[in-house]
C-alpha cells in the first residue's frame, strides 16, 4: 500500500513539473497591425507561436474601424506591434488605454531607422534636393557604402526631434529599415518570452538573410526604369523610391482619406505631361476613379502598386513578395508590359 502511495506522490510530481514545463513554453500572444509588420513579427516568430493580424486584405490602416473581438486581443496581448499613429489611426486611444501599457511597442520609435518628413503638396521633382531629400541622400550614400554581409550601423532617427505626425510612416517600404526592424522585433519578444529568446534571435538572423536576398533582385528588376517618371495614388513610396533612386514624379493625394480637388488634379496633369509620365500607379484598397481622371485623355498607361502587399497570404513570405512584386509592377507598367 505504501509502494502504492509512493508511485502515486511521483507521479504527481511529474505531473505538476510538466504542467509547470508547459505553462513556461506558451506562446506569447502578439497583435500586429498591418500584413508587412505582420510578416516581420512572424518570421521572427516562426516555430514558436502566431502573431494576429489586424487590418486585412482590402482594407487599409488609414480607414479602419476595431472590431470587438479585435479591441479584447489588443487588452489580452502581450505585444501590439504598429507603426504609429499617423498610420494606424484606430489604434491610437485603444493602445493608450490597454491595461499594460508596456505591451504596445511603436515601430515609429525603434532607433536606428532612416526616417522622412511627409512631403507636402502634389509634385516633387525627381531626386530633388530639399530637406527631405537631403535626409534621403544621407540614407543613399550609406547604402552604397556598405556591402552585403556588412551589419547596418543604427544611426539613430534621420528626423530627430519631428512630431510623428511629420514623419512618412510608411517606413517599411525601406528594406534596410526592415532589416533593423527585425532586430528589435527579435529583441522586444526576448524580453516579453526570454525562454525563446535564441530562437528570436535565429529566426531574425534568417530574416534578414531573406529580405537582403529580396532587396538585390528587386534592385535588378528596378535599375533598367530608375530614370522614368511616374505618378502614384498616394504618397506612400518616398522609403521605397529614396532606396531604389526612382524617378517619382508627385501624387494624386497625400493621404487615401483626403480627397483630390480639381487644382490637385490639374497640377498632377500638368507635370505628368512636362516630365512625359509614363504610368500613374493605383492602389487595390481605393476606388480607380481618380486615377481614370487624371490619366484621362492621354497615353500614360496604368499599373498597381500595393504598399500593404495584399494578395500575399500572412506570414513570414509576406514582406519579400511584397517588395518584389513592388518591383516588378513598376518595372513592367514602366516597360509597356502592363
Amino acid at each position: 500500500m505504501r509502494r502504492l502511495g509512493r508511485i502515486a506522490l511521483q507521479a504527481s510530481i511529474l505531473l505538476a513539473a510538466s504542467l509547470t514545463t508547459f505553462g513556461s513554453a506558451a506562446e506569447p500572444s502578439v497583435v500586429a497591425s498591418i500584413n508587412p509588420v505582420h510578416s516581420l513579427v512572424a518570421g521572427v516568430m516562426q516555430g514558436i507561436g502566431q502573431p494576429r493580424l489586424l487590418v486585412a486584405a482590402g482594407q487599409s490602416p488609414h480607414t479602419y474601424s476595431l472590431r470587438p473581438s479585435e479591441a479584447q486581443a489588443l487588452e489580452n496581448a502581450d505585444l501590439v506591434v504598429w507603426v504609429g499613429p499617423s498610420l494606424e489611426p484606430f489604434l491610437e486611444r485603444p493602445v493608450a488605454n490597454i491595461a499594460r501599457p508596456s505591451a504596445s511597442f511603436r515601430l515609429m520609435h525603434v532607433d536606428g531607422l532612416r526616417l522622412l518628413r511627409i512631403r507636402e503638396g502634389g509634385t516633387w521633382e525627381g531626386h530633388a534636393h530639399d530637406e527631405a531629400n537631403a535626409l534621403a541622400d544621407e540614407h543613399e550614400h550609406a547604402h552604397e557604402h556598405r556591402h552585403d554581409g556588412e551589419e547596418r550601423e543604427h544611426d539613430g532617427h534621420a528626423v530627430q526631434g519631428v512630431p510623428d505626425q511629420e514623419v512618412d510612416p510608411h517606413l517599411w517600404l525601406d528594406p534596410d529599415n526592415a532589416l533593423v526592424l527585425v532586430d528589435a522585433i527579435a529583441a522586444r519578444l526576448a524580453e516579453v518570452d526570454p525562454a525563446n529568446a535564441d530562437a528570436y534571435r535565429r529566426n531574425a538572423a534568417e530574416m534578414r538573410q531573406r529580405i537582403r536576398k529580396t532587396e538585390a533582385e528587386a534592385q535588378r528588376i528596378v535599375a533598367p526604369v530608375a530614370d522614368i517618371p511616374f505618378v502614384v495614388f498616394h504618397d506612400a513610396y518616398q522609403y521605397f523610391e529614396r532606396h531604389y533612386r526612382l524617378n517619382a514624379a508627385g501624387s494624386i493625394t497625400l493621404s487615401p482619406d483626403q480627397r483630390a480637388g480639381a487644382r490637385r488634379l490639374i497640377e498632377i496633369r500638368a507635370k505628368m505631361a512636362e516630365l512625359g509620365a509614363r504610368c500613374v500607379f493605383r492602389e487595390p484598397q481605393f476606388a480607380p476613379d481618380l486615377v481614370a481622371t487624371v490619366i484621362e485623355g492621354t497615353d500614360t498607361r496604368v499599373g498597381e502598386l500595393d504598399p500593404l502587399g495584399i494578395a500575399h497570404e500572412p506570414g513570414p513570405e509576406a514582406y519579400p513578395e511584397m517588395l518584389l512584386d513592388l518591383a516588378r509592377n513598376l518595372s513592367a507598367c514602366l516597360q509597356g508590359e502592363s
